[in-house]
């Protein structure tokens, strides 16, 4: 009887032990995280990092792990970031917004990294004013940027969705539906607006150059993941503004940074260096803080905001675009302050531009 109750108690005190180190696991940070990202110039930069030392250096900074996935799919990178796959993927303020955040997933915008200059184009075949796109079909990537792009021409002249009918085409498909001769209208993204431009019948009638601060480019992360470890936010800032100064460089570095990105989302220098151009590219910290901060951001997530709401993209049954709550810096609420889900913060960006990190 005695040697048995030894047992118990040898089982016993394992079993305490076992729940003790549980509990110091849970209450240890997070060291290992996962970023997920996808071919786009104004995200480019992050495979760059990858390759070149700069997510280690950074992730060694803080005594984390990073490792950086490149997606071929765009909206599969989202999907298995609102998954749980990832803690930080790149996208769209207006896909972080349907997709993680109507997906339930509390999400904050890290970095925000540019905004589209130019970059997402309406392109008709020959014709040379926009009002000319009414009655067209026009083939996009239906409930993308491309989609709000059209909204928002559409609006520039008065006019609405009811004047024209959107074609849902496959951005892997754009360029050679342009070919055909059924094809007369594309609203789509570079690379693809600067081939489909090469086309002699194809004409620029609107771009994103219009609308500027409203298609803006952010590395995202799960909130719940940076308030266990702030640090991989801080890993991140750190990243993104030292491979800025390498990308914007006027020197035999820059240059070649710039020449290794092209080729790595499909062209070449010159090609690359003309999508920087269609790009407002936040490589100072200081510059991506006021734009962050600016009044202006509110004002363009409530017109995100609104088209997701008439298109259902804000969840089954939403009642309305206050559904969801954004959260801007100085603690500003649009929408329902007891479901914020999408946080846009200077925190991290303020760091770097005061060289806290």
């Amino acid at each position: 009887m005695q040697a048995f109750r030894k047992i118990l108690s040898i089982t016993a005190l394992t079993a305490s032990l076992a729940l003790s180190a549980a509990f110091t696991a849970e209450a240890s940070p997070k060291k290992d995280f996962k970023v997920a990202w996808s071919i786009y110039v104004g995200w480019m930069p992050w495979g760059y990092a990858a390759d070149h030392g700069i997510v280690k250096k950074w992730a060694d900074k803080y005594g984390i792990n990073i490792e950086v996935t490149q997606f071929n799919d765009y909206v599969e990178s989202m999907n298995q970031y609102t998954a749980g796959a990832y803690d930080a993927v790149t996208l769209t303020n207006m896909d972080g917004l349907s997709i993680p955040a109507a997906g339930g997933v509390d999400t904050t915008a890290v970095i925000v990294g540019d905004f589209s200059n130019g970059n997402d184009a309406v392109i008709l075949k020959d014709k040379a004013k926009l009002e000319d796109v009414k009655g067209q079909n026009v083939n996009l990537v239906e409930f993308s940027v491309s989609h709000y792009l059209l909204a928002r021409a559409l609006e520039s002249i008065g006019s609405s969705e009811r004047d024209v009918k959107v074609v849902n085409t496959s951005d892997a498909d754009m360029v050679a539906a342009f070919q055909t001769p059924d094809v007369t209208a594309v609203v789509t993204w570079n690379p693809l607006v600067s081939s489909i431009l090469e086309t002699p019948s194809a004409r620029k009638v609107f771009d994103s150059s219009q609308i500027p601060g409203e298609i803006i480019d952010l590395m995202v992360a799960n909130t719940d993941v940076l308030k266990d470890n702030p640090d991989f936010g801080k890993a991140l800032a750190g990243i993104w503004y030292d491979t800025m100064k390498v990308m914007t460089a006027e020197s035999a570095e820059g240059k070649a940074a710039r020449e290794t990105m092209g080729k790595a989302s499909g062209t070449d220098l010159a090609g690359f260096e003309a999508q920087m151009a269609a790009t407002k590219l936040f490589d100072k910290p200081a510059d991506a803080v006021a734009f962050t901060a600016s009044p202006n951001l509110p004002m363009t997530m409530d017109l995100v905001r609104t088209f997701l709401f008439e298109k259902g993209l804000l969840g089954n049954g939403a009642p309305s675009a206050d559904v969801i709550g954004i959260e801007f810096p100085g603690g500003i609420v649009h929408g329902d302050k007891g479901n914020v889900k999408f946080r846009f913060t200077t925190d991290y960006m303020n760091a770097a531009a005061k060289g806290t990190l």
